[in-house]
């Protein structure tokens, strides 16, 4: 294995020269994630070029209050952070408040909540269902999105989570649209007692990131699409 190991890494450094590559340009061409081009640089014989570290080490503690910051910076609108299984590492006031109204639990705001975390994709095909008014375009929408991130990933616990939205969703949607003008902006509806919001949804990531764990982080923020939701939310705000 060791003999194997040092014909790859050979090969690989004289192609790299002939191509003028660096290791990361030629992670990067593959077009694989950082958690992939990490394995394939040590089985080349190669240290690994991105460190993951959890988000409660301490050495965080200025990403977690940046996050916080971030978060905080949307209110009174809803915001999220979730990792590459749309698990729920943190969230702000707004939206934890809104969870715990469908039943989502009691989430503290602005904190990496602990294991297990709550699953936004298992939560919009339960307890979310029947809130979203326009819930098939939205679920489509999103499942769709997550199937394409996951497309080249080699992560059981990943494709578990699609594979069990999939099961309570129509069999055409484990086949890709082929509609040719899709719509640029697929507003969520949702039921909030009496009342109705619309809301848009921007995603961040966090650039130039050298941490899997920082780069496989996104914030969701969703914004009111009409007056009326606007001053809906903020009145929720006020009230608490």
């Amino acid at each position: 294995m060791i003999g194997h190991t040092s014909i790859v890494g050979s090969l690989l450094r004289e192609w790299r020269g002939v191509r003028r590559m660096s290791q990361l340009d030629l992670a990067m061409a593959a077009e694989v994630s950082p958690r992939d081009r990490n394995s394939m640089l040590t089985a080349a014989g190669y240290a690994p070029l991105y460190r993951e570290t959890s988000l409660d080490d301490p050495k965080m503690a200025e990403m977690r209050h940046a996050l916080g910051l971030l978060l905080r910076q949307n209110e009174p609108f809803l915001a999220v952070a979730l990792d590459r299984r749309w698990d729920i590492v943190m969230c702000n006031t707004p939206y934890a408040r809104f969870l715990s109204r469908v039943g989502g639990g009691s989430l503290e705001p602005h904190r990496v909540l602990p294991s297990p975390r709550l699953n936004l994709l298992r939560l919009l095909f339960g307890p979310l269902r029947s809130l979203v008014t326009n819930w098939e375009e939205v679920a489509r929408e999103v499942l769709e999105r997550a199937q394409r991130e996951a497309a080249a990933d080699r992560d059981p616990a990943r494709r578990q989570v699609i594979e069990e939205c999939l099961q309570s969703a129509p069999e055409e949607w484990r086949r890709p649209r082929t509609e040719a003008s899709p719509r640029l902006v697929v507003t969520v509806d949702l039921r909030l007692g009496e009342a109705r919001a619309r809301l848009f949804s921007t995603i961040t990531t966090l650039g130039t990131a050298q941490d899997i764990t920082l780069q496989e982080l996104h914030i969701e923020s969703f914004h009111p699409a009409d007056e009326e939701t606007e001053t809906l939310l903020r009145g929720m705000a006020l009230r608490g």
